[in-house]
């Protein structure tokens, strides 16, 4: 096994899980990931793979059906999956905020509901906060929710929703005072059929948003038009509290996506190892003449550093504590260098990159995802600089 992305104080669980999950990858996804790409195809095989292995309901405590793992377990995994493929780690990564955000800010009621279902696969969560007139802007929102009765009734147009068709539970912010700034934001879970047009009444799926990478995975837009859904459906019973929900959920995300970026990145580096090994030119194999051996250097020592800062930002939240400072540098970190190690690997690949026949082809598309998902990195220099300041 390679030194890169060890991770110490691992317990023999968290290491037979991470191995189980590494194997799952090396069988299920790499061999059909990038045909999958090409076509766009949900990857449902793998996706019933990952139910079976309970990955589903890793972060799920025990009392309600999953396997009450770490931050740091689930972001191991998610590495190793997006070492496979990004969009499978898209897959499981919206429903796990979902069930964060349930499990922390739900009702007991709520968790008893969600829960196990959500550990065994049956119910599959997204998670919808921007809008097509706002992308770092939270507050610029304008979807909104009325009281009627013990109804709210919405109106409005959410964007960008990983798993909108796919999933049948979205949890959802909303305005219910417009006039009251955060404190007038609220997160209703949204229960829908999966697939799209209308899922429910005043509710519409249009249809997949087409992207230039992270294909198979359904990136979507949510139309409210008079949707009604009950008072209890608000997260946590109380109104106006969706801001602060919402960031908690998108702050353990920050870490999600770093892991993504470190298991990308890592996957870029295995195939331009391999390439440079192979191929000759001037007699030897390239991996032997000083430039590119340099950049192997380069690379290798940023998918190591992204791993680490990542595993450090899991750990800080894991121990109970305040991680926004470490999530921001972890998802900085690993979505910037993932691009530049990619594109690294791109270069050592020379003509042959450019073809679809070599995967990273799929990769140079997919990583500049990880540049704006959950916070673009100038939102992240905005956050770690304020908490520097704070002291």
């Amino acid at each position: 096994m390679s030194r890169l992305q060890q991770t110490h104080g691992l317990t023999d669980e968290q290491r037979e899980i991470i191995a189980t999950v590494r194997a799952f990858v090396d069988r299920e996804i790499l061999p059909v990931a990038t045909a999958l790409e090409h076509a766009d195809e949900y990857p449902q095989a793998i996706v019933d793979g990952m139910k079976d292995l309970g990955l589903f309901g890793l972060m799920i405590d025990e009392e309600h059906g999953g396997l009450g793992e770490s931050l740091l377990t689930y972001a191991l995994a998610v590495e190793e999956l997006s070492r496979g493929w990004m969009s499978v780690s898209g897959i499981v990564n919206t429903h796990f905020i979902v069930a964060w955000m349930i499990t922390h800010h739900g009702t007991p009621e709520q968790r008893a509901h969600y829960l196990p279902k959500m550990a065994a696969g049956e119910i599959r969560g997204a998670f919808s906060m921007s809008e097509p007139g706002c992308g770092s802007d939270v507050s610029a929102i304008t979807t909104r929710a009325v009281p009627d009765g013990g109804d709210y009734v919405i109106d409005g147009q959410k964007m960008w929703l990983t798993n909108g068709g796919s999933a049948n539970l979205v949890a959802t912010l909303v305005k219910t005072d417009p006039d009251a700034g955060h404190r007038g934001m609220t997160a209703f879970l949204i229960d829908k059929t999966p697939g799209f047009g209308e899922v429910a009444p005043g509710l519409t799926v249009p249809g997949k948003i087409e992207k230039m990478g992270y294909k198979g995975v359904d990136t979507t837009e949510l139309v409210f038009d008079g949707y009604r859904v009950p008072a209890a459906q608000i997260l946590g019973g109380t109104p106006g509290r969706g801001f602060y929900q919402m960031m908690d959920g998108v702050e353990v995300g920050r870490v999600n996506v770093a892991a993504r970026g470190c298991g990308v990145a890592r996957r870029a580096y295995e195939l331009a190892l391999d390439y440079a090994r192979q191929r000759e030119a001037f007699g030897k194999p390239i991996a032997e003449h000083q430039a590119v051996l340099f950049r192997l250097a380069e690379m290798a020592t940023k998918v190591e550093a992204a791993h680490q800062m990542m595993v450090m930002a899991a750990r800080r939240k894991d121990s109970g504590e305040r991680n926004d400072l470490e999530a921001g540098m972890a998802k900085y970190l690993a979505s910037e260098y993932c691009k530049e190690v990619v594109e690294d690997a791109f270069r050592i690949h020379g003509g042959y990159a450019y073809s679809k026949e070599y995967e990273i082809e799929r990769l140079y598309r997919e990583a500049p995802m990880l540049l704006i998902g959950e916070g673009t990195a100038d939102i992240q220099k905005m956050i770690i600089g304020r908490r520097l300041l704070e002291g």
